[in-house]
């Protein structure tokens, strides 16, 4: 087991440093610069490019970053949002609230659509069923930001239920209140996806010989599905975790921007707008650690749900 996460752990490294090397290369070749005010002088100009090495040719700037990023961990500093302050310094404030939208729409759309499923798949072809369906389509099919804004103008404006925007406060209530909406409206997709999933699923393991074999033996129909049916039906389930915090991860880009919330979301698109290069290539180093770890987190539950699951692929 600790050599497998081992083994992890080491690709993850690897992924890493092509998706820095790929992000660094993408965004230096745009057809932009990072100084591009028209009321900096060229000698001025000259001297800052060659402050940072900016200067010299395209694979010499990339050794120097990843000179210092291997032996010195400078990822460099914010060159527009907050001049000559290091990235990892701008984005102190910013990724735990980013982190905490994100993670909790994720932790909270899993059970609920596990739930909303294995009932939709119990009681097939019902009333109930449909409404469920229903609501899982149009889940799946509007996007999170469309939600966002219905929540906003409607829970927040209209009835004024929570904040339109994100509040500041020292009274940990009101800034929680003031995410709820937000973490609501990422976590519609996730739980529609989860439940759609999950009923196929064990609609399919209902049906199987297994579940046959089980009632034969004197297991009642709920002690089948409960014991038996439910758990199996988990772990393909557990494949569409990856992709669906990516996509959770991308929509708080927009939803973030909706509430005015100071994440990583905003940031990004401001660095981006501003050619801060060095910002730029660290928020996307966050996004693809946190994906990253999830990839792992995923692995690591197949043998918690399944121990017949051997990890590394190693028999027993």
């Amino acid at each position: 087991m600790a050599r497998y996460v081992l083994q992890r752990l080491l690709a993850m490294l690897l992924t890493l440093f092509i998706i820095v090397t790929v992000a660094f290369l993408v965004i230096r070749l745009m057809p932009t610069s990072i100084y591009d005010d028209p009321t900096i002088s060229a000698e001025v100009l000259d001297m800052i490019q060659a402050k940072y090495h900016l200067d010299r040719p395209l694979i010499e700037q990339y050794g120097i970053f990843m000179k210092n990023v291997l032996f010195k961990g400078d990822w460099g500093i914010s060159m527009k949002i907050q001049p000559n302050v290091p990235v990892f310094q701008v984005l102190g404030g910013k990724v735990p609230l980013t982190l905490f939208i994100n993670v909790v729409s994720l932790l909270a759309s899993i059970p609920i659509g596990l739930i909303f499923g294995a009932i939709a798949a119990i009681r097939k072809n019902t009333l109930t069923d449909h409404g469920i369906s229903l609501f899982v389509i149009l889940f799946i099919s509007i996007p999170s930001f469309i939600y966002a804004t219905l929540l906003q103008y409607f829970a927040g404006y209209k009835f004024g239920w929570f904040p339109i925007t994100y509040t500041v406060s020292d009274v940990a209530a009101v800034k929680y209140l003031s995410l709820f909406l937000p973490t609501l409206s990422l976590a519609l997709d996730p739980m529609a996806k989860v439940a759609r999933y999950m009923r196929a699923e064990l609609i399919e393991s209902l049906n199987s010989e297994y579940i046959l074999l089980a009632r034969t033996k004197g297991f009642t129909r709920p002690k089948a599905i409960f014991r038996h049916a439910i758990r199996n039906s988990c772990i393909p389930v557990l494949n569409i975790i990856v992709p669906m915090f990516a996509n959770v991860l991308g929509g708080s880009l927009v939803v973030e921007n909706i509430f005015a919330i100071p994440g990583m979301g905003s940031l990004m698109i401001k660095s981006i707008n501003a050619n801060d290069h060095y910002l730029t290539i660290a928020i996307l180093l966050i996004y693809s650690l946190v994906s990253l770890m999830t990839v792992l987190i995923v692995d690591l539950l197949y043998a918690v749900i399944d121990p017949r699951v051997r990890m590394g692929g190693k028999k027993q």
